[in-house]
């Protein structure tokens, strides 16, 4: 596997060199720069997969050079440091395309942290690995939903991704634009179920002037916006019938007429589609045709839920800790032990989704420097808090009802606890344990 190639660009010497000797020996390609002018350089004749950036420095700002980066390689990463941070400035970098945002003075080990979460996912290093944070992949199950990302994003199969709500799989749908030869061409998002019926036709296929009243111009729809590039129908569950047969008719012939016109459109266009239903039931009730379902499903992939990748959620959480923290401007934040566990016990029926926001509310509310369990919303802990008395009550109830069977089989076997160990099918050792445990007199 290729080494990752870091640039580490500030006008203080002292920190530069210490940076490159810290990536250096960790094993990364380094290089320096002193100014933003001087690291475009050497991105023109290097190959560079992270940026390490100060955002104050003479010339062009860490901001003014991130815009530009993303201009020439968007799959460059970003990584912005200085000491002069604020709520709009991360708001702005991260808008712009920054992956993460560090506020001075710094640990190196935060630094060295965030890159390896980047080179982790790296598309570049990884042989094309999508790069959102939300997939993680300590899992088995998700590294085996990265590896179908990784085999179809390159092709023209359509993609029906199926997944509870939460789980990433908008992330999924944008990692397999981003790593397909479509990457530089449109990416349309088209959310089914936020759209009326009434409107849905003309937002995906557009409308001529006078089509309706109300259409005094043409307008493009969204297929045709997707033109070379991908269109993902998020909820396509939700679509009504006759919505159906228009998509189906476009899936087949690749040609559609806007709503009002007679001019035949072409398009070159790839279909991913996702719901958080089962379509094979739909399919079964009627309520979806057959023949679309088979021309969504040539590449099914289920995004797992986070209750069946429960190995990621302390990945995910250093993660959304980093994050919470540079952009609410409060420095990074620590969970205990004890916090963390409630976060893995959770069942999480928002999924990824809520566990971010979790995050994110205990970042802003708690005012020391490290989140502990009581800060954590009361529904979490609080539902532990019940299931523990429950345990606890139900263990007690087993102890109530084994006494009482104890004595009852001694007072019957006349105290003979040769016999009455037999009787309850357990050895003589483990009787005398129980009388004594439950403090019953001879």
């Amino acid at each position: 596997m290729l080494k990752t190639s870091i640039l580490i660009v500030d006008d203080e010497l002292n920190v530069t060199k210490l940076l490159e000797k810290v990536f250096i020996k960790e094993g990364y390609n380094t290089y320096i720069a002193s100014s933003g002018k001087e690291a475009l350089s050497i991105i023109d004749s290097h190959c560079i997969d992270i940026i390490i950036t100060d955002i104050k420095m003479p010339g062009m700002t860490g901001i003014e050079l991130l815009s530009e980066i993303k201009s020439i390689d968007p799959c460059i990463e970003v990584i912005l440091i200085t000491a002069f941070a604020t709520m709009e400035t991360a708001i702005e970098a991260l808008k712009i395309g920054a992956r993460d945002y560090i506020t001075k003075p710094f640990s190196l080990k935060e630094v060295l942290l965030s890159v390896k979460k980047i080179s982790r996912g790296s598309a570049k290093l990884q042989q094309l690995e999508p790069i959102d944070n939300y997939f993680f992949s300590e899992s088995k199950i998700m590294e085996n939903v990265l590896q179908l990302i990784k085999q179809v994003a390159d092709t023209k199969a359509t993609i029906m991704i199926y997944g509870e709500t939460g789980t990433g799989k908008g992330l999924a749908a944008q990692a397999l634009h981003n790593l397909s030869g479509r990457r530089d061409k449109p990416f349309i998002k088209v959310n089914c179920a936020a759209i009326p019926e009434t409107l849905l036709e003309s937002e995906l296929f557009g409308y001529e002037k006078g089509a309706f009243t109300g259409a005094i111009i043409n307008k493009p729809g969204r297929f045709e916006l997707a033109h070379g590039g991908t269109i993902f129908l998020d909820e396509i569950g939700d679509i009504t019938p006759l919505m159906q047969v228009k998509l189906l008719k476009v899936m087949q012939e690749r040609e559609f007429e806007r709503l009002g016109g007679t001019k035949t459109i072409k398009i070159d266009v790839r279909i991913i589609a996702a719901t958080n239903k089962n379509l094979e039931e739909l399919v079964r009730e009627g309520v979806f045709r057959q023949d679309l379902y088979y021309r969504l499903n040539v590449v099914p992939m289920k995004i797992p839920s986070l209750r069946e990748r429960k190995e990621d959620i302390n990945s995910l959480v250093d993660y959304f800790l980093l994050k919470s923290s540079n952009i609410s401007g409060k420095g990074k934040k620590e969970i205990t032990k004890e916090a963390l566990m409630q976060l893995i016990n959770h069942n999480w029926p928002g999924n990824i989704r809520e566990l971010e926001n979790v995050i994110e509310r205990c970042v802003v509310i708690t005012t020391s420097k490290v989140i502990d369990v009581k800060d954590l919303p009361e529904y979490i802990w609080k539902s532990h808090e019940y299931e523990d008395d429950i345990q606890g009550k139900l263990n007690d109830a087993v102890d109530i009802a084994e006494k009482n069977i104890i004595i009852k089989t001694l007072e019957e076997c006349d105290g003979n606890k040769t016999k009455t160990s037999q009787i309850l099918g357990i050895s003589r050792r483990s009787l005398h344990r129980k009388i004594s445990k439950y403090n019953i007199e001879d």
